[in-house]
């Protein structure tokens, strides 16, 4: 990878977009969670400004939790392998659980996850996520709620990073490699 040079690409997803989408979201899961208290779980780091973003638009009470998964590294591509780096401080059981992830790609972070918290007895558990990359996938996963679905191409933007760079741009672009 230290031989390889990056480039960013078109603006996939503006800024307006994303605020108009996440709008939308937060609207749709406060009517499905009216009359509840959710928990929303934000998975570090990508998920925070969309987490951010996606809370002041739900209207219901809600209290927030971080994890912190990867299953990236350094890398562009999936290794397989997920760790689980923070867990939650929260006892989740008998609670309604929203995750909260900056996107779906191979599926298997979030498979592995939503499979590790069920043990844990939420009420109710969903996954909402940025953005959706189903060309990506490894294992079987679909998000609950999802904000764009985007091709099969690395993204950053909006939270989303190559190497910790690029998390701050407030729009979604791509990584183009230079030979």
């Amino acid at each position: 990878m230290a031989d390889k040079k990056y480039a960013l690409g078109e603006v996939l997803i503006s800024r307006d977009q994303i605020a108009a989408r996440v709008a939308e979201m937060g609207k749709e899961i406060s009517k499905d969670y009216a009359g509840k208290e959710l928990l929303v779980v934000g998975i570090l780091r990508g998920s925070v400004p969309f987490m951010a973003d996606l809370i002041r638009e739900i209207d219901n009470p809600l209290t927030i939790d971080f994890m912190s998964v990867s299953s990236y590294g350094a890398s562009t591509k999936t290794s397989g392998v997920v760790r689980i780096l923070k867990d939650m401080e929260v006892d989740i059981a008998g609670k309604d659980v929203l995750i909260v992830e900056d996107i779906v790609d191979s599926g298997l972070t979030l498979s592995r996850l939503v499979e590790t918290l069920k043990t844990r007895q939420p009420a109710s558990m969903k996954v909402c996520t940025f953005l959706d990359k189903p060309a990506g996938r490894k294992v079987e996963f679909e998000p609950d709620y999802k904000g764009f679905t985007v091709d099969d191409v690395f993204i950053v933007g909006y939270g989303l990073d190559l190497n910790q760079q690029y998390r701050q741009l407030p729009h979604i672009t791509h990584i183009v490699t230079e030979e």
